[in-house]
């Protein structure tokens, strides 16, 4: 049975009311954090159903991905990589990560060391602290430098059916990667995948058992003032999401007062802040991946991560495997991921950036047929290079795709959570999913700070993660509900399974 606020402080708690706009990973996270422990919250999203926004396919735990990003950010992603995992277990695809630099690329991959041993070292401390932090392997293990000859070593061998160690990961890579590609030693990282519908299918089963949390979907905010009735907090007016003026009344109308709302729209944030005239300065990014099928595919495929220079024609090129063949591309160049006017930034008249007509008719699913197949045909091609079998892979679905929120001026921003403009309202502005458990974590103690809720049992927990509703959640019932979802969206079935 959930343990939930009791007594007095109970109903403290319950006579306040918190709206969470958008339930997107940090949304859906927000409101499973404060609902858990009995907080009155309300879920508004536009959309159909939970989790729905921009792909995310890697936990980011460390953020090797990204050698541009500082050092401070990686050791933020990797803490709040250790406490996603923890609390989203069933979502994790437990499989390393190789790094690897081609002999295109100016740097060198011993360029990597020093930060992989402050995250290693890291990595120990927070062991140290607490043992169930230990989510990444042992952090003696926690990355490792592979010589050309023990890759190829390691590509003698047969390959493997199931991985009874990280090595097992490496067979079909060291077989079938074109190593005069690559500079040596490959790294591999304790980065482990993250799967968007499993997530999904976790934030839409726990919340459904929740009573503290009540979910309006296809459900559309239209304004946000400050109460006039008490003058304290917030009145949101909502309506259909499917809103049609000539055929609706007054009653599709909804106005509701809240005590506290968390803006977690996403790249459509800045319309909320423009409802309430905060000012914000933000980028929106648009990006794509591509789902493609490797009927060849032999053996088990780690994440692979080829580094290059961001928009560059040799841009990152990031594979993702799936189950059965399946896996997700990335290619960090103008003609594949990234795309030209893409990048766009708030002005002083309005706090949300403005994307062209274009890629706003791209995310309500309108790609044209001949830019999916022309740019899923550059990515397979990009990855190709290194490994040249790869090139009889063949588009699996439309792309995943979405709009990118990036506080502040810094493009290169990754490890960022939520700020405070008025009183009682919240931006959650995570720009990877491991950061939302920390948004809303910084949620709870603010409504601690502020008043809004006084509750010992909730101060009891501001350090500590309390979902046991959430934790609970079957692996069977994820992916039935995580498979329905992928279908529902039009996606392989594939991309919502784990590696057995």
């Amino acid at each position: 049975m959930t343990q939930t606020l009791t007594g007095e402080n109970l109903r403290a708690a319950k006579a306040k009311k918190v709206a969470v706009v958008g339930a997107g990973v940090a949304g859906s996270t927000i409101a499973l954090r404060l609902a858990e422990l009995g907080i009155d919250t309300t879920l508004i999203e536009k959309g159909p159903s939970l989790v729905n926004g921009p792909p995310f396919c890697h936990l980011h735990a460390g953020g090797n991905l990204y050698r541009e990003i500082s050092d401070q950010q990686c050791l933020t992603l990797l803490q709040q990589s250790i406490d996603t995992t923890k609390v989203y277990a069933q979502s994790i695809n437990v499989r390393p990560t190789v790094l690897a630099v081609p002999t295109s690329d100016p740097s060198e991959p011993l360029d990597l060391l020093p930060r992989l041993e402050k995250l290693r070292a890291q990595y120990q401390v927070l062991v140290d602290q607490d043992a169930s932090n230990e989510v990444l392997g042992k952090p003696a293990d926690y990355f490792r430098l592979y010589n050309r000859a023990e890759i190829e070593a390691i590509g003698q061998r047969p390959l493997p059916e199931q991985a009874q160690c990280d090595e097992d990961w490496l067979v079909a890579f060291a077989k079938q990667v074109n190593l005069n590609t690559l500079k040596f030693p490959l790294v591999v990282v304790q980065e482990y995948g993250l799967s968007a519908f499993r997530w999904a299918a976790i934030a839409n089963l726990a919340i459904e058992r929740l009573p503290s949390c009540h979910v309006q979907t296809l459900t559309s905010v239209v304004d946000i003032s400050p109460s006039a009735a008490t003058g304290n907090g917030w009145q949101i007016t909502t309506k259909p999401a499917s809103y049609n003026s000539a055929a609706s009344t007054d009653q599709d109308v909804q106005v509701t007062e809240y005590d506290y709302v968390v803006n977690a729209c996403g790249f459509k944030s800045g319309e909320l802040d423009d409802m309430i005239d905060a000012k914000r300065q933000r980028m929106v990014e648009f990006k794509a991946s591509f789902v493609t099928h490797w009927p060849e595919c032999q053996g088990l495929w780690p994440e692979v991560v080829f580094h290059g220079q961001r928009g560059t024609p040799q841009g990152m090129a990031q594979l993702t495997p799936y189950p059965g063949g399946y896996f997700q591309l990335h290619g960090m160049t103008q003609a594949i991921t990234l795309f030209e006017d893409g990048l766009v930034t708030s002005c002083e008249q309005s706090a949300q950036p403005r994307l062209a007509p274009h890629f706003i008719k791209k995310i309500d699913n309108q790609w044209p047929d001949h830019l999916v197949k022309e740019r899923t045909v550059s990515n397979i091609a990009h990855i190709a290079q290194f490994i040249p079998d790869f090139k009889s892979a063949n588009t699996a679905s439309q792309p995943l795709f979405g709009a990118q929120q990036i506080p502040g001026e810094d493009p290169d921003l990754r490890a960022a959570d939520v700020s405070f403009d008025q009183q009682g309202y919240a931006r959650a502005e995570i720009v990877k999913a491991s950061s939302a458990l920390a948004t809303a974590d910084a949620i709870l103690k603010d409504l601690l700070d502020t008043g809004v809720i006084t509750s010992e049992q909730a101060q009891h927990y501001l350090n500590e993660h309390y979902f046991p509703v959430t934790t609970q959640c079957n692996h069977d019932e994820i992916t039935e509900l995580a498979e329905q979802l992928a279908r529902d969206r039009n996606y392989p079935e594939a991309l919502a399974r784990n590696f057995s």
